[in-house]
């Protein structure tokens, strides 16, 4: 188990801003900062963090929690395995007890190992090809050829595979590496038949794959030698620490410039970005010669709305990556294409012509996707009317998947200037693809409310727990913001006594029995009581970073507001006072309806007691129960300031 000292020191050095902007691009919003969220596809940002309390939240999806909870989250990780990614990357030395579970050492060791496994093979084929006589004459020969600097290929750490059948496998053995996590990675294969291990990379040049912190997860490997029975590359085969549809080459490289250019290049191979990175074109990233996946168009939205893909001359490639540009479409993202002339990709064009004049090529001649797809579909229909409507249904059904229904208008006008069709007609087709996307999201809604409704009818106390959960979470919001201040009541005499928030409202809670029935708010109102007996003033931070992960994440969510007031009300002289300056106020309104809420629930628990054959004893105490509970309803709700009726 990592020692609290450490723990401690991880979340005072580990912002939360950094953290997260590792990830997401964020932008400044009051005292806040905001973003896409990256744990669910939206396309208005509702992604908070706040650096002040060290949480993040979205308001779409409802994640929420802490640096730590971001990490465990994002990377699928346990919560002492975060803690550890966290102090790599902020140089905090590691120390642990012993008590630490089989289980988890197991889990992160394994893990460990894989990228451990992965770094030392990018350190062998550097090695390789800076430090022997044949990595020197073939692999960086070819580097030297395609006019890579020594400085671009130590950035992208570069390397060779020697042509032993065995040598990154036997230096990996000599080194102490268990050959399991080599074969897991896809560094080396297991032979059945022969009962041995051999390289899965022999005279290649490699390309190291980075995940977005930088580590490398995976490799690419290009052959030199002309070999029909050979593929060109050779990729790492999926594990624990790759899943290709989830990864960019070069995302690690690019994210700062994707966002201070607002805009993302998007080419095929790993030599166009390591030759426009050269150029010093660095918002560039390749999908590593797989089809584009939407989890990796949902990577470059993190840092920004605009693509722009920059394709080679091949007509037939082109054609087979459109159902990529539909994808892109229907992220919300913008799509701008550029071809480059026969007999060349952007690797070539950028050492022909230069870095500058490579962008200003890509900015003359970059198009509208619609502009694009039009004229490229054109040539093939021969003034087909039969085609040319094909062609039409298939430029509106792209244009259909724009969730913004504003830029899909200004979309349709343009495509029937470059068709010559009556704009009412392509709308109408529009409203074709429009509708059986509603009829769609229809059909699931009623599958949902089918689904509530059973609930309801099923489970009538539901209605009872969603009341308890809404007086509960007050009380915990509450006390999750403000325990340790203090108000300031008058005592049964009428002297004025001061408390800590978290000491009255546990008081009260104590003294008049107003228990808690929903687990995750008992489980929290058990913490703070612990906290308070011991005599530990609960901050916010001690709630956003406890290591009790329910309680970090429930902590973040009520910590956070979706809402920022309006300085406009100002301009109207309407002031609205700040919850902290009428404490005493919330504080008294939250626990009158915790007791409305039991007094109502006692109230017709009697009424439903009343209707039993009772001896008359037990109908005299029963109804004067019930009036009383019923002037006490009354009274709690005068006090609130609601409707009494008589």
């Amino acid at each position: 188990m990592i020692r609290k000292e450490t723990i401690d020191k991880i979340f005072e050095i580990a912002a939360i801003e950094e953290v997260v902007g590792d990830f997401v691009n964020l932008k400044k919003r009051g005292a806040n900062l905001l973003g896409n969220c990256p744990f669910h596809n939206e396309k208005t940002p509702s992604f908070t963090v706040s650096p002040t309390k060290g949480i993040y939240k979205c308001f779409g999806c409802g994640k929420a929690g802490n640096s730590v909870n971001f990490i465990m989250e994002h990377e699928k990780l346990t919560y002492p395995d975060a803690l550890r990614q966290l102090a790599k990357k902020y140089n905090i030395a590691i120390e642990e007890d012993e008590t630490i579970s089989d289980l988890d050492r197991e889990k992160y060791n394994h893990r460990e190992s894989l990228m451990l496994a992965s770094d030392f093979a990018k350190k062998f084929f550097a090695e390789t090809l800076w430090n022997t006589a044949y990595g020197q004459t073939v692999g960086l020969t070819y580097f030297k050829e395609r006019a890579f600097r020594e400085d671009i290929v130590k950035k992208f750490e570069l390397g060779f595979s020697p042509q032993e059948w065995s040598g990154l496998t036997d230096a990996a053995n000599k080194e102490g590496f268990d050959e399991r996590y080599l074969i897991e990675t896809g560094l080396s294969i297991f032979n059945e038949e022969k009962k041995s291990v051999y390289d899965r990379f022999r005279n290649r040049v490699m390309f190291p794959i980075h995940n977005i912190t930088g580590r490398v997860i995976a490799f690419g490997g290009r052959i030199l030698a002309t070999n029909p029975n050979s593929p060109k590359y050779v990729n790492s085969p999926e594990s624990e620490i790759y899943h290709k549809s989830n990864v960019l080459y070069g995302i690690y490289f690019a994210k700062k410039a994707i966002r201070e250019f607002d805009n993302c290049f998007l080419v095929e191979g790993y030599t166009d970005v390591v030759s426009l990175h050269q150029s010093g074109i660095e918002n560039v990233v390749a999908s590593s010669g797989t089809s584009l996946t939407t989890e990796q168009i949902r990577l470059i939205a993190r840092f920004t709305k605009n693509i722009t893909i920059l394709y080679d001359g091949d007509p037939a490639g082109i054609k087979a990556s459109l159902r990529g540009i539909d994808m892109i479409l229907e992220e919300g993202l913008n799509v701008k294409i550029v071809l480059f002339p026969d007999g060349h990709d952007p690797d070539s064009y950028v050492r022909e012509v230069g870095g500058n004049a490579f962008q200003e090529y890509v900015l003359k001649t970059q198009s509208d996707f619609i502009v694009f797809k039009t004229n490229l579909l054109l040539a093939d229909i021969n003034n087909d009317p039969i085609k040319k409507a094909d062609l039409i249904r298939d430029i509106v059904e792209s244009i259909s998947k724009i969730p913004d229904a504003i830029k899909a208008s200004l979309f349709i006008k343009e495509c029937s200037k470059l068709m010559d069709m009556d704009e009412r007609l392509l709308l109408s087709e529009l409203n074709k693809f429009s509708l059986k996307k509603v009829k769609k999201a229809n059909n699931q809604e009623e599958l949902s409310t089918i689904g509530i409704e059973s609930e309801i009818y099923a489970a009538p106390a539901a209605i009872e727990n969603r009341l308890n959960d809404s007086q509960e979470k007050e009380i915990i919001r509450i006390l999750v913001n403000y325990a340790e201040q203090k108000i300031t009541l008058a005592d049964e005499t009428g002297a004025p006594v001061s408390f800590s928030v978290a000491e009255y409202i546990l008081q009260v809670i104590e003294q008049e029995q107003l228990n808690f029935v929903n687990e995750p708010y008992v489980q929290m109102l058990g913490i703070i009581q612990q906290a308070v007996a011991t005599g530990v003033a609960p901050s916010q931070t001690f709630f956003s970073n406890h290591a009790n992960q329910i309680t970090a994440t429930l902590a973040a969510v009520l910590l956070s507001s979706p809402h920022n007031l309006s300085e406009r009300w100002k301009e109207h002289d309407i002031f609205i006072p700040q919850e902290e300056k009428i404490l005493e106020k919330v504080v008294k309104s939250a626990l009158n309806h915790l007791r409305l809420n039991k007094s109502k629930k006692l109230f017709f628990e009697i009424g439903e007691r009343l209707k039993e054959n009772l001896s008359e004893e037990e109908t005299t105490m029963y109804l004067q129960t019930h009036m009383a509970m019923r002037e006490q309803i009354r009274f709690i709700e005068k006090e609130l300031g609601l409707v009494v009726l008589k």
